[in-house]
């Protein structure tokens, strides 16, 4: 039989005891602090239990009872889910018994006879107290939707298993979730919600009976604490599992992989399993990569060319180079303009590529740090050449998109223009082709202001990237810039030339001209010469050149134009 008090807002008790002046003992000394419930065995004493699972908060269990003895309640308690959290503290006057009761899940235990009430309470209290303290804890280390560990609660027990488990060679796994955002804002959220309980189900099941934790790092990123000999078959395994949610939803996933060697710490070993995962983002080639040494060597080549930035402009050690511009629709072809191409001469390392520092400051968003020194040189450039041989040389820089959309862009070109005394005209602005399909409304915008201030701007690498044709007219350009990728083969190439003619149709279309880049023989400058080309960028006429090497086709232009007036 269960008997109850009446309910009040206090914590809950559950006295399982068959022997009825004990439950009236323990109800005296329990009843003027907390709501009590009662049960003669322990089959009534498991049934309370599932009751009120949501609000019970102890459990005082005697052990010697008939129809379920406490030990049964023991071991039936720990195997059920639904009630191991509720905390038990057992009844017994057997010593012998306490060990058992122990290894069975027992908090606590209270000694028959109940003879110091103080005792009991405190230790119903304290234990209470600390059951709703690991409670919270639990429910703050948990995410609600995956049931995965949050971030911080992760990297404490990974750190744990590494110090505690030095026989393990645990593994950094970082998952992804391709264009998530993408997936929320055409199926809704209660969809992508879906896609992120699976996973987590998933993953659960994957690590279960391991070592392995897991978290969700993330909104779509997923961390792997883990052992695993074949990681292709657990991408595989979890992609075969979203993709059953809906055939008609493309959802990729990617994975890098770090395997635990030598002394590296979870946060290390995290890091470059994202840099690994990051590596196939967007690619279609494969979804899975693992960090490997090669893979380490460019990482710390990359970190050392972004700590060595800031000395190396302090320190002059980027010198811009010169490659001259020839118009060819003249005879002999004259020298028109040049583009301001950068070069690092590091003091350790050498001549760095610009293939690459330019893409690695242009991913971390420092491309601008380069770009407004090179900014400064030519414009100083323009005006020395002007100023030593009266001649007035139009350049060429570089505008990336991270530029495009400073606000300040507009000043600190004017700014460059009033202090060299140069005019806009003689100041040309190159945006890639791939950057018009970016943001293209606000490009626009801003390209169109600079036009207004009489900045030419030439459109870069033409033809290498996916610019509709239905609205390349609506573009604010100046010159196109043919991509030169068309001009390698096109001695051998009919197809290639043919996409040459197209090109230079549409930029006369547009009226506008064009200048072709990577020029290397007199075939290739003959073949766009008949078909039009007005303007050449390549070997065949000059590799980049440092300014004092340039001054050389300055001279010899000035020369020649004397010999054409005389």
């Amino acid at each position: 039989m269960i008997q109850s008090t009446a309910i009040h807002r206090r914590r809950q008790v559950l006295v399982v005891e068959d022997q009825e002046l004990n439950r009236d003992i323990l109800g005296m000394i329990l009843e003027e602090y907390y709501d009590v419930l009662y049960a003669e065995n322990g089959a009534e004493g498991v049934a309370c239990m599932r009751e009120h699972r949501e609000t019970l908060s102890i459990v005082l269990l005697d052990l010697m009872m008939p129809v379920m003895n406490g030990f049964e309640v023991l071991e039936l308690v720990r195997e059920d889910e639904e009630l191991r959290h509720i905390p038990i503290i057992v009844l017994t006057a057997e010593k012998k018994a306490e060990l058992k009761a122990l290894q069975l899940g027992a908090a606590d235990f209270i000694t028959k006879p109940f003879d110091m009430h103080e005792i009991i309470l405190a230790r119903v209290g304290r234990i209470i107290e600390l059951s709703e303290g690991r409670r919270l804890i639990s429910a703050a280390e948990r995410d609600p939707l995956t049931g995965l560990y949050n971030r911080g609660f992760f990297f404490e027990y990974a750190d744990q298993i590494r110090r505690y488990h030095h026989d393990l060679r645990m593994d950094a796994v970082v998952m992804n979730i391709e264009r998530f955002h993408s997936v929320n804002d055409f199926n809704g959220r209660e969809f992508g919600d879906r896609i992120l309980r699976r996973l987590g189900d998933e993953i659960r099941d994957c690590l279960s009976g391991t070592e392995g934790i897991a978290c969700r790092a993330e909104a779509d990123q997923f961390f792997l604490f883990c052992q695993c000999t074949d990681y292709r078959a657990m991408l595989d395994r979890f992609q075969q599992s979203v993709n059953e949610l809906s055939k008609r939803v493309a959802i990729r996933l990617r994975m890098g992989v770090c395997f635990g060697t030598g002394d590296r710490t979870p946060g290390m070993l995290f890091d470059r399993a994202r840099t690994a995962c990051n590596m196939v983002r967007g690619s279609y080639k494969g979804h899975l990569m693992i960090y490997d040494e090669e893979m380490h060597k460019r990482e710390l080549y990359s970190q050392r060319l972004l700590n060595d930035l800031g000395q190396a402009i302090e320190e002059r050690q980027f010198t811009v180079y010169y490659q001259p511009k020839y118009d060819i629709q003249c005879h002999p072809p004259r020298l028109n303009s040049a583009e301001a191409l950068v070069r690092w001469k590091h003091p350790e390392l050498g001549m760095v590529s610009p293939g690459d520092f330019i893409p690695l400051f242009e991913k971390n968003g420092l491309i601008h740090v380069v770009d407004n020194y090179v900014w400064g040189e030519a414009a100083a450039q323009i005006a020395e050449w002007r100023s030593k041989y009266d001649f007035t040389l139009p350049l060429s820089v570089n505008l990336s998109r991270m530029e495009v959309f400073d606000p300040a862009l507009e000043k600190t070109l004017l700014r460059l223009l009033e202090r060299y005394k140069i005019s806009s005209k003689d100041f040309k602005l190159e945006v890639t082709e791939s950057a018009y399909t970016d943001d293209a409304d606000q490009l626009v915008s801003v390209i169109g202001q600079l036009r207004e201030y009489g900045f030419e701007i030439e459109m870069d690498d033409f033809g290498s990237g996916y610019s509709s044709l239905n609205t390349i007219s609506s573009l604010p350009i100046d010159v196109l810039k043919m991509d030169m990728k068309f001009i390698q083969n096109v001695e051998e190439d009919s197809k290639n030339f043919r996409l040459i003619e197209l090109i230079l149709d549409i930029a006369g279309y547009l009226g506008v001209p064009v200048v072709a880049e990577g020029v290397e023989t007199a075939k290739q400058m003959e073949l766009l010469q008949n078909a039009g080309c007005e303007y050449v960028q390549g070997y065949y006429f000059s590799r980049p050149l440092p300014a004092e090497e340039f001054e050389k086709l300055i001279i010899k232009e000035i020369e020649a134009a004397k010999e054409r007036k005389s």
